[in-house]
């Protein structure tokens, strides 16, 4: 299939972070390239009316439960590790969604993804203090400063303002979200269905 599936992310999502992991090896199987593609959770959110699991399971009697076995299954089922609670959840991630975008224009995107999901699912930090977080990407390898300095240029919070609106358009309303073509499939465990439509199954 010449669709070439999209990954609709903001790295606030720990379970944008498990699909990311999860990603390359339906890259092997299938032979498709996903095309990561920056949005802000919260913008999302705003334009949507919607809220994060830790607002909309709170209080619900069993289904948070049920969200933790399903998690434990993906898992299993790809063969990735647990992400690590990051103790300062929730992150305000509009900086670092920001600086995603910045990457992608000095040509270290993929690196900086790896980075910034690593630094906040991996080894958990306060990745929206400013000071943490260029620590955390010269540790990485990259230009910490430089990336969060682009971030507050006007073009880059243009660009993550438009991929944001143009997912909500698309019927987005969370993080993780995919699309094949103009099919839409939200949530980690849906990425079974994404590799089905990829392999012409």
């Amino acid at each position: 299939m010449s669709k070439t599936p999209q990954f609709l992310f903001d790295v606030g999502s720990p379970n944008a972070f498990l699909s990311h992991e999860a990603i390359p090896a339906i890259e092997q199987r299938t032979g498709a390239r996903f095309d990561y593609v920056p949005v802000l959770l919260g913008g999302i959110f705003k334009a949507t009316n919607n809220k994060s699991p830790a607002e909309t399971l709170a209080g619900v009697r069993n289904k948070p439960e049920f969200m933790a076995l399903e998690t434990e299954r993906f898992v299993r089922r790809y063969k990735v590790d647990p992400y690590v609670r990051n103790p300062f959840f929730p992150v305000n991630t509009l900086n670092l969604m920001r600086a995603a975008i910045a990457a992608q224009l000095e040509g270290v995107f993929d690196k900086y993804v790896e980075a910034a999901f690593h630094h906040m699912w991996r080894e958990p930090k306060k990745m929206d203090d400013p000071e943490v977080a260029v620590k955390a990407f010269d540790a990485s390898g990259l230009d910490g400063a430089k990336l969060l300095a682009r971030a507050q240029e006007a073009d880059v919070k243009a660009k993550l303002i438009a991929n944001t609106q143009g997912a909500v358009e698309r019927g987005a309303f969370g993080s993780p979200t995919f699309f094949v073509g103009k099919e839409m499939f939200f949530g980690k465990e849906q990425l079974r269905e994404v590799e089905e439509m990829l392999a012409g199954r």
